[in-house]
């Protein structure tokens, strides 16, 4: 079986499994698990911010993220499809009690003007804007990379006004080794951020808040009334430390593998090969007797797991577990399905 729904099914490495069943624990609710305060101050270090906190979901993390900057009755700026507002059950408007208005949505190209024209000030009868959250990198956008100069100018946006800048960062570092792009110059433009270590860097849990010693410290409270206060997990922590340190670099394998397949897929006109940023192809079936469920389900009966994303959108994404061989047999099949449909 070939699994390319997403680069969260990925297993632990032996060399990861070893690094977790050694790991050094405490208690990480009274803050003393060794393994986790390492891994946060790493992680920190890394986006050039003061502190990180742990948490159990890369949902978990972007909720307490928004509620940071948001309070109940204020007004969260995403993108029409922004996983924050598409994937995580509403719980934004459930957890905290915060208002989500969007702009339409084009992945990861933004309009920093349109976005400035949508802000609304502080004072009745308005719902006031409190914070603004991008993707880097976009899932639905097909894994596109938000501009390096784009977000600058969101920043200068956001320092004019006033209004927190989030970036959903689950998959920032496939933006890094993209555009050759500082995971501190990503850093220096957000307020917070959240960033996972289970998609695309191997570990099997966690995500990590991002930003000041101010936030994160208010961030741990929420966490623990959300529930994820967790105790000797520093045994997953070891596992975001090991893919930090080892996982990254290797992520240029996985981009250059999804050109690959979306180069044989293109002649089937579902793809746009230069489209291509980093591990995501998206296969566009509109034109196609096949939509997306049907060519999951066959790809399925012969071995090749891919998401219907959408009723024409399938997804298809490549990750640590996928060797040239995996991608050969991804191409003969999805190649011969779209060829008969």
């Amino acid at each position: 079986m070939v699994d390319l729904r997403s680069d969260t099914v990925t297993r632990p490495t032996p060399a990861m499994r070893e690094a977790m069943a050694y790991a050094e624990v405490g208690d990480d609710v009274f803050g003393d698990d060794p393994t986790v305060l390492r891994l946060e101050a790493r992680a920190a270090e890394m986006f050039g911010h003061e502190a990180a906190l742990f948490a159990p979901s890369g949902t978990m993390a972007n909720q307490i993220a928004l509620q940071l900057h948001v309070p109940a009755g204020g007004e969260l700026l995403a993108g029409g499809d922004a996983h924050v507002v598409t994937y995580e059950l509403g719980a934004a408007a459930a957890l905290g009690g915060i208002s989500t208005r969007t702009w339409p949505s084009a992945g990861a190209e933004l309009d920093v003007e349109q976005i400035a024209a949508m802000i609304r000030p502080l004072g009745y009868p308005s719902v006031p804007t409190r914070a603004i959250a991008v993707e880097q990198t976009h899932n639905l956008g097909g894994g596109t990379v938000v501009p390096l100069s784009v977000l600058r100018d969101l920043r200068g946006l956001s320092d004019r006004t006033g209004v927190g800048l989030h970036c959903d960062g689950a998959r920032i570092w496939h933006a890094a080794v993209a555009d050759g792009v500082s995971l501190a110059d990503y850093g220096s433009l957000f307020d917070t951020l959240s960033v996972c270590l289970s998609k695309g860097l191997g570990a099997p849990v966690g995500s990590l808040i991002i930003g000041s010693r101010d936030k994160m410290t208010q961030a741990r409270v929420i966490r623990k009334r959300l529930g994820g206060g967790m105790r000797q997990v520093g045994i997953l922590a070891a596992a975001g430390l090991h893919a930090l340190e080892h996982h990254i670099d290797r992520l240029a394998d996985d981009h250059a593998r999804a050109r690959r397949l979306a180069e044989a897929l293109a002649p089937h006109g579902v793809v746009d090969p230069a489209a291509v940023r980093t591990n995501i192809v998206l296969l566009d079936l509109s034109k196609s007797t096949l939509d997306a469920p049907a060519l999951t389900a066959l790809a399925a009966e012969q071995g090749v797991l891919i998401s219907p994303m959408l009723p024409s959108i399938a997804r298809v994404i490549t990750h640590l577990d996928i060797d040239d061989a995996g991608l050969d047999r991804t191409i003969d099949v999805l190649s011969g399905l779209l060829r008969s449909a």
